[in-house]
């Protein structure tokens, strides 16, 4: 179900647009349409067809996410959602009433260090799939800010999401500079993004200032080089007034060296934005490893000295094996994940 399609159907029960922005406001306030406060508003305010289709339209609400088991870590919970079609997906209830929420079943950009690209592209999460995660985790607790970093690539499943960020930023009351956008870069969303009503913050995937690696390591993105990206992402940081958000995931012996430190500063310095970098979330048999703990306060230091803003990000869920994508891979049966063709070992990354 996507929201417009939801839309349509209150129209059809005679629901004017203040009926329907009231309806999504108390769904997407976590509270029972039954509940006493809301139940008397309707009761004042719909017509009565409106009120009479309530039960059963927050049934089905109430169908298009669940909780199929929750993990309690150190910086926050990490929930696996089983959709109505049984198809899972992940959010975290982050730190500082945050929430990560996922935008597809599975991700078709493929990144090699990524466990949900292992997947392949299962299927899109609709609009209103990604606002019942937000409903679930507001009747856990306060939600005050989102980030579209879960699972998948929100660029490919762009109408979706930006009807998700509307009503999140609008009916959601969720600020706009407290919903992010992340994406590995396309230039689809520099054209969107913009046009919006509701404008998020923007989270970048660079990993690398070097774009032969950088299409190694993320395969199926846009060709975009490091330098276009950071030129097309400082454009909206400038027009928003949002810094941008630049992700690097550090994977040891392939971006975590002197070089790449000598061209960070010439890439960022000065541009409005933060650079992230995430330690590698390592898991059992895969290629990569995340660099020591040393190197990894050092490469923040010489950064910081060069005038480049870092910060350490580490992936939530580690403390519980649930870094992005491992509950679900741990949940679905073997033969439903179709694995990506990994790099052969002992061949390097690092000549790129």
């Amino acid at each position: 179900m996507r929201f417009s399609d939801f839309e349509l159907r209150l129209t059809a029960l005679g629901a004017q647009p203040a009926h329907r922005g009231r309806i999504m406001r108390a769904w997407l306030s976590g509270q029972a349409f039954d509940d006493g406060t809301w139940r008397r508003r309707f009761d004042n305010f719909l017509p009565l067809a409106v009120r009479d289709a309530l039960p059963a339209l927050a049934m089905e609400l109430d169908s298009l996410a669940r909780i199929h088991t929750e993990h309690a870590g150190n910086d926050g919970s990490r929930l696996l959602l089983a959709l109505a079609d049984s198809q899972m997906v992940e959010s975290v209830l982050l730190p500082r009433d945050g929430l990560c929420v996922s935008t597809q079943v599975g991700c078709a950009v493929g990144c090699l260090f990524c466990m949900t690209g292992k997947s392949g592209l299962i299927r899109q999460v609709t609009s209103m799939e990604i606002l019942a995660q937000f409903v679930l985790a507001r009747r856990q607790r306060a939600v005050k800010k989102v980030v579209f970093m879960g699972m998948g690539e929100p660029a490919h499943n762009l109408d979706n999401v930006l009807e998700a960020i509307d009503l999140l930023g609008t009916d959601g009351n969720i600020g706009h500079k407290n919903l992010v956008f992340s994406t590995v870069g396309d230039r689809r969303v520099f054209e969107a993004l913009p046009q919006q009503r509701v404008k998020p913050a923007l989270a970048l995937s660079l990993h690398t200032t070097k774009p032969d690696l950088r299409r190694r390591l993320l395969p199926r993105a846009p060709h975009i080089t490091p330098e276009e990206l950071v030129e097309l992402g400082e454009a909206y940081a400038r027009d928003t007034g949002y810094p941008v958000q630049y992700q690097w995931t550090l994977l040891k012996g392939i971006n975590d060296g002197d070089d790449e430190l000598d061209a960070i500063p010439r890439l960022l310095k000065g541009k409005f934005g933060v650079l992230n970098v995430i330690p590698f979330n390592s898991l059992e048999g895969d290629d990569y490893q995340r660099p020591d703990t040393e190197r990894i306060r050092e490469i923040v230091r010489i950064l910081h000295r060069r005038g480049v803003l870092t910060k350490i990000r580490n992936s939530a869920g580690q403390d519980v094996e649930g870094g992005c994508g491992q509950l679900r891979a741990r949940a679905v049966d073997a033969e439903q994940v179709v694995q990506l063709r990994r790099r052969p070992r002992g061949v390097s990354l690092e000549a790129a």
